[in-house]
Formats: C-alpha cells, structure tokens, sequence
C-alpha cells in the first residue's frame, strides 16, 4: 500500500493558531505531511519566504508532531504535489466565502492531476475567525494579536511592524 502523503499549502504570512490546528488535525490523516510554504503573488507579505518558513519550522517544532516536514515551494501546486509524491492536498476552511474559492481551486486542480485527491477541513469553531490578513491588520494599528498566534508569533510580527511603523491613532 502506497504511503498517503498530505500538502497543506499556504503563504503563512504569520502562521496562526488556525493553521496550527488544522496541521495537528491534518497530520492525523496522513502517514506524512508537507507544509508547503509558499508565495501568493496576488498578497503583499509582511515577511519574506526565508523568514516564514523559519516561522512555520519553529512553530511545527513546538507541535511534536514527527510526522510534518516543512518544505518552501514557489510553483503550481499540483506540479509540488507531484515532485513531492503527495496524494492528498489539505485545505482549511473558515467560511462559506472560503469553501466558494477552494471548491474552485480543488476542481483546476482534479483537472490538472486526478490522482491527487483535496481534503477540506473545516476550522475549530473558536478558530475561525482567525485570518492572516487580519492579524497583520490589527497589529499594524496596534491591536492586541495574542487570541490568533503563538507568543512567538506574536513577538515576531509586533517587532516587524514596530520596524516598519505603526498607523492610525492608538
């Protein structure tokens, strides 16, 4: 029998505890897990892939789980699916809004691959809220990010964005 290996793609621009949960969630239905990191032309990162993938080992790290590798990827994702040997891509889902874009993305991508098959995992209730863009938002305008990310995390981006300043009236 053929080992199931998972990607669970993402920018990760920060990791939040909503991408924690569904690596620890995901990581249960696969016999490995990739956590692809990667970057979305269409988003403006706050850091670079360099510094994200660090992030991201730092905080799997802190999981325990020995069945997750964190890999950098700038290409299709089917095209990483497959150079990875990857037969399952891991998607989180936080909303009706999210499931409209990944039910998309899923059907381009059993176009491009059937072999590789998408698994949607819905977000833990208290989790879904959590967005990366937000917490990057709310930090920018010196809103308390603690409920969203990791201590670490949070260090990181409060530091990134006293390094490129602060805005609005706080």
């Amino acid at each position: 029998m053929t080992d199931r290996i998972g990607i669970y793609p993402g920018t990760f621009d920060p990791i939040t505890l909503g991408h924690a949960d569904i690596i620890r969630r995901g990581s249960k239905l696969v016999d490995k897990l990739i956590i692809g990191v990667t970057t979305n032309p269409s988003k403006n990162p706050m850091f670079s892939t360099e510094e994200r993938l660090s992030m991201v080992e730092r905080e799997v790290a802190g999981l325990g789980l020995d069945n997750v590798e964190v890999v950098g990827f700038n290409a299709l994702l089917v095209k990483f699916a497959q150079k990875q040997g990857a037969n399952v891509l891991i998607r989180g889902l936080r909303a009706v809004a999210d499931f409209e874009y990944e039910y998309q993305m899923a059907g381009m991508n059993q176009q491009l691959d059937q072999s590789i098959e998408t698994v949607f995992l819905m977000a833990d209730v208290s989790l879904q809220p959590i967005a990366s863009k937000l917490v990057k938002e709310i930090a920018i305008f010196g809103g308390d990010i603690k409920p969203f990310v990791s201590p670490q995390v949070c260090t990181d981006v409060n530091a990134r964005v006293e390094q490129n300043g602060r805005m609005g009236d706080y």
